[in-house]
């Protein structure tokens, strides 16, 4: 699991005022957003129109990892903090520890699809700290020295049951909502009680609840989606089985010749300037910082913002997939993968 250091944690606990709560708040925001490029690269690393049922599980992450991202935002907006989403220093290094992880655990890095990866790497950031036993061993004991992020989130959670005023006293306008989620799940966080539910929608959606694969909106999990991909076989209601549910649904088929052999961890100085392959990097990366310049605008006052920085998903995906089906020059039976490397740019980019 990814273990968190028990600082953050600590740091939440310790806190007597909501401004104590800002830094902390911001890091759950990076979190988020860390796990987006690696699962985006898994995603779009698959040749077109193949693997539709991995294709569908890791897009529903991904979506919901954004929601989180912007949970974590309106709730700090709703304390009276302001998110720093354009900057470079919120964009990960990859291959790196994630924001707020132990210095000797996890390293995720910016790989194609495989098995092994889903395994080592994704299960491993969503597992909960008691994932349940669904007739596989893929269980791992957290040490009492770490912390998850689930209870980062339950602590977070306590600490503004504490101290915050039942109405919350940031601006109401900064909230962001948006058609492109269920207003159920994205909401105007306006008092104590608003984000207290927020926060449950987090960590269920992220871990199930302690007792079930399913959270309270009846969707599995993503730690258990994620083994889904794993197991190759669907998650479904048994009652023969712990916990009602075992791997024993349709199969998940997987092929790994549908998956593009891109470089791990491209960086675009790996590639001569005046290069088509370079000219492709920087184009990814001009509308990946894009995006993250339109999120600062859309969680900084400018809610309405948001739709337009959806918008540029789509592009980052037409452009990686011809990213990944460019041989990498000096690298044998490679392609080029997508870097995410946070630029300065004056215009949204226009993919050509």
């Amino acid at each position: 699991m990814l273990k968190i250091s028990p600082q953050f944690v600590n740091a939440i606990v310790t806190a007597e005022r909501l401004e104590e709560l800002f830094p902390l708040l911001q890091n759950a925001i990076e979190l988020e957003h860390a796990t987006i490029p690696p699962y985006l690269t898994a995603l779009f690393s698959f040749k077109p129109n193949t693997e539709n049922a991995i294709r569908k599980v890791i897009h529903s992450i991904v979506i919901e990892e954004m929601l989180h991202m912007t949970i974590a935002a309106n709730i700090l907006n709703a304390l009276g903090g302001k998110p720093d989403i354009s900057n470079p220093n919120f964009v990960p290094d990859y291959p790196t520890h994630l924001p707020m992880g132990i210095g000797e655990g996890l390293i995720v890095g910016i790989e194609k699809y495989s098995p092994e990866l889903v395994k080592k790497v994704f299960m491993e950031i969503e597992e909960p700290e008691n994932p349940l036993d669904l007739k596989i061993n893929l269980q791992a004991k957290a040490l009492p020295t770490y912390r998850t992020i689930g209870e980062f989130y339950m602590a977070l959670q306590q600490k503004i049951k504490e101290i915050a005023p039942e109405k919350l006293p940031g601006d109401p306008g900064r909230q962001v909502t948006s058609d492109f989620f269920d207003p159920n799940l994205l909401y105007p966080i306006l008092t104590k009680d608003d984000a207290i539910s927020a926060i449950n929608i987090i960590i269920e959606q992220g871990e199930g609840t302690t007792t079930s694969p399913i959270d309270e909106e009846g969707e599995i999990a993503h730690y258990y989606r994620f083994q889904e991909l794993y197991v190759g076989k669907e998650l479904i209601k048994d009652p023969t089985a712990p916990h009602g549910y075992s791997f024993s649904g349709p199969e998940i088929p997987f092929d790994k010749n549908n998956v593009q052999p891109i470089f791990p961890n491209t960086k675009s100085n790996m590639l001569s300037e005046g290069s088509e392959g370079r000219r492709q990097v920087d184009i990814f990366n001009s509308t990946y910082s894009n995006l993250l310049n339109g999120l600062h605008r859309t969680f900084n006052g400018e809610p309405d913002y948001l739709d337009n920085t959806i918008g540029l998903m789509f592009d980052l995906r037409l452009t990686s997939q011809k990213l990944a089906e460019m041989p990498f020059p000096g690298k044998e039976g490679y392609t080029i993968g997508p870097s995410y490397e946070f630029v300065k740019v004056m215009t949204e980019t226009v993919i050509v």
